[in-house]
């Protein structure tokens, strides 16, 4: 799961070789513009079919809280 979600961190920041750890912060560490951050949650929302709320959104601050959140929500 964290390999996946990697890679679409990655494709989302335009920068392939960016170091991304579970402690990462999306917007600062990874520095994915709200465009960016969008666009990667509707893709991490097909990719693991899951739906991700507005408030959920605006709480997942580090890759970890993805992957929690992801982990919590897939069927």
């Amino acid at each position: 799961m964290l390999e996946r979600l990697q890679e679409i961190i990655r494709n989302h920041s335009g920068n392939l070789d960016t170091v991304i750890t579970k402690d990462s912060v999306l917007l600062t560490d990874v520095d994915l513009n709200s465009f960016e951050l969008f666009s990667m949650f509707c893709e991490v929302e097909e990719s693991f079919n899951i739906e991700l709320s507005n408030r959920a959104i605006t709480q997942l601050k580090t890759v970890q809280d993805v992957l929690d959140y992801i982990s919590a929500h897939v069927e």
